[in-house]
């Protein structure tokens, strides 16, 4: 291979997550393309730093998560948690678990835009993401007892009820990869996309997500988590139900069905 075709690991960039915001769409990218995007603790950290300011944030309607991929042969949106940090007893053990927690929990609809493979522990943040459109060709794989670890119970109880039991187990007990098409036909993808329509695909999915109503759609996908996590509370759900049917959003979309027209919703 001539020299002019070769990427140098050290001209790419390498920081901790970017967050970026524009309109009601915030993106976070996962920036370390010469690691295969592994993420350090300082990384975790800095993701519930953004998870916070996000959170804060009400007029965010969508959280897009996203990596650099730039210079790899083959993309790869995340190598999961760097490996060399279980070794520091100054770590904690539950970080990486809270992170994904609170990814789960973001009131904001989150898509992810898997533009690569995901090893380890980055499996969880995908399942953690409310939607997820995959790029062809991409593998997912959960080596946790291939390194001879039992994983954290949020994560096994995302990937139940994420992948179903079955899944699960497979994932587990064998480490073996999935493909794309797999988790397509598993309900873990919106859909797969060739690189060339990658951007353009996740875009149209966001901007549909953003254009609904964002009071109904974040009520409706903290009660859903509750169901699928077995913490059902129906009063709760019965006052977020009176909530959106006493809203000016609810209002608004009946108006703009009799109108024919496109609803102008304002989250409140």
């Amino acid at each position: 291979m001539k020299a002019a075709c070769m990427v140098s690991t050290e001209s790419m960039p390498s920081s901790e997550p970017l967050l970026s915001v524009d309109g009601c769409v915030a993106t976070l990218t996962l920036n370390r393309p010469a690691h295969r995007n592994r993420l350090e603790s300082g990384d975790l950290r800095a993701l519930l730093r953004h998870f916070e300011r996000i959170d804060a944030d009400t007029t965010i309607r969508v959280v897009k998560l996203t990596a650099n991929t730039q210079g790899q042969p083959r993309p790869v949106f995340c190598a999961g948690y760097h490996i060399g940090s279980f070794d520091s007893e100054t770590e904690d053990p539950s970080l990486f678990e809270r992170v994904a927690d609170a990814l789960a929990a973001l009131r904001p609809v989150t898509v992810c835009a898997l533009n690569g493979s995901v090893y380890g522990g980055a499996t969880d943040f995908v399942l953690a993401c409310d939607l997820c459109i995959g790029l062809a060709g991409i593998e997912f794989r959960m080596p946790a007892t291939a390194l001879g670890l039992h994983y954290y119970p949020g994560g096994l109880q995302r990937y139940v009820a994420r992948m179903g039991f079955a899944g699960a187990k497979r994932a587990f007990l064998t480490a073996r990869p999935f493909t794309a098409e797999m988790l397509l036909r598993m309900g873990c993808l919106e859909q797969i996309s060739e690189p060339s329509e990658f951007a353009g695909v996740v875009d149209g999915l966001v901007d549909e997500v953003s254009n609904l109503a964002p009071l109904a759609v974040q009520a409706t996908k903290r009660s859903l988590n509750e169901i699928a996590a077995g913490q059902v509370d129906l009063a709760g759900m019965r006052a977020r139900e009176s909530l959106t049917a006493e809203s000016r959003d609810f209002a608004e979309g009946r108006a703009a069905f009799q109108e024919k027209r496109r609803p102008r919703f304002t989250g409140a």
